[in-house]
C-alpha cells in the first residue's frame, strides 16, 4: 500500500501537461497514436515533413495497421525546427545515431523539472544523461515489433516487453505515473524495474542477434529456427553476456531470452530452449524482418549499427573481453551497407565460422 503522500506524488507527477514524442517512426508513433486515442494531450516531432504534415491533417492522420490494434488518429505535429514551448514529458524515440543531436534540440524544449524517457535500442541513456542531466533522463526498455511504411502510415506487428526504470534504480512517483499511464493505455504487461540496465544489456544481445539475421534473407522466426546456427545464436549471447557481467549488470530476460542460458558454463541444451522460446515469440509476429533488414535491403541506408552495436565492443575492450563474433558481425553490416556484400542466408554461415 501506498501512503497518500505518495498516492499525491503521483497523481501530481501525471498532470505534467502535453506529452511531446520526438520521433514519430515506428516506435513514437505506435505508442504516441495509442495515448492520443486515450485522450492524452499528445505533441509529435519529425524530421520527415510529409510525415509531419499527415499526423496534423484530419482528412489522412497518422494510421496504425496491423492485427494488433488498428486505428487513426490525428494530433499536433511539428518538424524540430517549428516546435515552439517547453515539455516537462518527453519520448525520446529517435534512432540510435541521432541520439545525441536530438537532445541538443530537445533541450531548448525541455521543462526545468522535465524528464526524457529513451524509447530506443543500444546504451542510448549514456549518451543522453550527460547532455540533458541524469536526473532528467528515464531509461525504457521496449520490444514491441513497428515498422515506419510511408508518411502517416505505420504497422504494428506484436505486442512485446515494456519496461521502464531509473537509472539509479529508484523507483520514485514519476516512474509510477509514467508506468500507471503506459499500462492503461498502451502494454498491460508493461514493468517498472530497479535493474533497467539489465534490461537494456538483455535487448544488447537479441539485437546481435537481429543484426545477424539481417545479413540473410529469411525473417526473424525462420533465421533463428535454423538448427545449424545454434552455435552462432549461443557464442552471440554469451559474447553480450560477457561484456554484460564485466560490467557488474545483472542481465534481465524477456520475451523468450533467458540469459543464463548464454552464461559461460550453461549447456548448450538450456541456449537451444531460449532460442525456441525466441522463435515463439516471433512467429506469429505481423513484423517477419527486423528493421535493420528493412534499413539494408528495403529502404537501402546505414543502419543504426555503430551506436548500437559497435559500443559493445569498446567496452569489452575496456574489460578485456573478446567478442570476435560480434565484431565481425559488425563488420559484415558494414559491407552491407557499402553494397560490397549482398543479403545472402550463407552470409549467417560464413559469421558461425569466425
Amino acid at each position: 500500500m501506498t501512503s497518500e503522500a505518495e498516492q499525491r506524488a503521483i497523481r501530481e507527477a501525471v498532470d505534467h501537461g502535453p506529452i511531446l514524442i520526438w520521433g514519430a517512426g515506428a516506435i513514437g508513433g505506435t505508442l504516441g497514436a495509442a495515448l492520443v486515442r486515450a485522450r492524452h494531450a499528445v505533441v509529435f516531432v519529425d524530421i520527415v515533413e510529409d510525415h509531419v504534415a499527415a499526423i496534423r491533417d484530419p482528412a489522412v492522420g497518422l494510421t496504425i495497421e496491423g492485427p494488433v490494434d488498428a486505428h487513426r488518429i490525428v494530433a499536433p505535429a511539428y518538424t524540430p525546427a517549428t516546435l515552439k514551448g517547453q515539455f516537462r514529458r518527453v519520448l525520446l524515440c529517435v534512432k540510435a545515431q541521432d541520439t545525441e543531436a536530438a537532445c541538443h534540440a530537445i533541450a531548448p524544449h525541455l521543462a526545468p523539472d522535465g524528464y526524457v524517457v529513451s524509447l530506443q535500442n543500444g546504451l542510448c541513456e549514456a549518451l543522453i544523461a550527460p547532455i540533458l542531466g541524469e536526473a532528467r533522463t528515464i531509461g525504457c526498455f521496449v520490444n514491441f515489433s513497428a515498422d515506419w511504411l510511408a508518411p502517416g502510415r505505420i504497422i504494428y506487428g506484436g505486442r512485446g516487453a515494456l519496461v521502464l526504470g531509473e537509472l539509479n534504480g529508484a523507483i520514485t512517483p514519476r516512474l509510477t505515473a509514467l508506468h500507471r499511464m503506459l499500462r492503461e493505455h498502451f502494454e498491460p504487461d508493461a514493468i517498472m524495474t530497479e535493474n533497467i540496465w539489465g534490461y537494456l544489456w538483455g535487448k544488447i544481445a537479441y539485437s546481435s542477434m537481429l543484426y545477424t539475421q539481417a545479413l540473410g534473407e529469411k525473417g526473424i522466426a525462420d533465421a533463428l529456427a535454423r538448427p545449424e546456427l545454434l552455435p552462432l545464436w549461443r557464442r552471440l549471447g554469451q559474447e553480450a553476456m560477457a561484456v554484460a557481467r564485466a560490467e557488474g549488470v545483472t542481465v534481465g530476460s524477456f520475451n523468450g531470452f533467458d540469459p543464463v542460458a548464454f552464461a559461460p558454463d550453461a549447456p548448450e541444451a538450456s541456449a537451444a530452449a531460449s532460442i525456441a522460446a525466441m522463435v515463439e515469440f516471433n512467429r506469429p509476429n505481423a513484423k517477419t524482418h527486423s528493421g535493420i533488414w528493412r534499413d539494408l535491403w528495403v529502404r537501402r541506408r546505414r543502419t543504426p549499427v555503430d551506436a548500437q552495436i559497435a559500443p559493445v565492443l569498446s567496452i569489452a575492450a575496456r574489460h578485456g573481453v573478446a567478442c570476435p563474433t560480434i565484431t565481425r558481425l559488425v563488420a559484415m553490416i558494414h559491407e552491407c551497407e557499402a553494397g560490397t556484400r549482398p543479403a545472402s542466408d550463407d552470409n549467417l554461415l560464413e559469421l558461425m565460422k569466425t
